[in-house]
Formats: structure tokens, C-alpha cells, sequence
């Protein structure tokens, strides 16, 4: 399942990884992709959108579903 999530506060490449890992805690088989300049992380996974925002979150940035 495709989740389009919106994460602020990323500024460079390692905060791109930190959340990249952050996905893959969850979901190890996550496809991530990231559009920092967007605030938009899509992630291909079988996870639930609320335990890929809590982990994001947990490593400090703001994350939600997007609309």
C-alpha cells in the first residue's frame, strides 16, 4: 500500500536517511521516497501510516498523513 505522509523540519541529506531508517524499523521492506523540498515522504509499505508517523515522529520530526 502507497502511504503519502507530510514531514516537516528536513533540511539535508542525513535528515532524509534518519527518516529513511526510521521507515525501515517499521517496515524493512519499505520503498521510501522523499521530497524534502515538499515535506513529502511516499512509502510503499504493508505498515500502518499511524506507526510509520509515530517512528518519524520519534526521530523528531513533524509527521502525518497527508491529505
Amino acid at each position: 500500500m502507497l502511504h503519502h505522509l507530510t514531514v516537516t523540519g528536513m533540511t539535508c541529506g542525513h535528515c532524509e536517511k534518519a527518516v529513511t531508517e526510521a521507515v525501515k524499523q517499521v517496515d524493512p521492506q519499505a520503498d521510501v521516497h522523499i521530497d524534502r523540498a515538499a515535506n513529502r515522504v511516499d512509502v510503499q509499505s504493508t505498515a500502518e501510516p499511524g506507526a510509520l508517523v509515530a517512528a518519524i515522529s520519534e526521530e523528531g520530526y513533524q509527521a502525518s498523513v497527508a491529505a
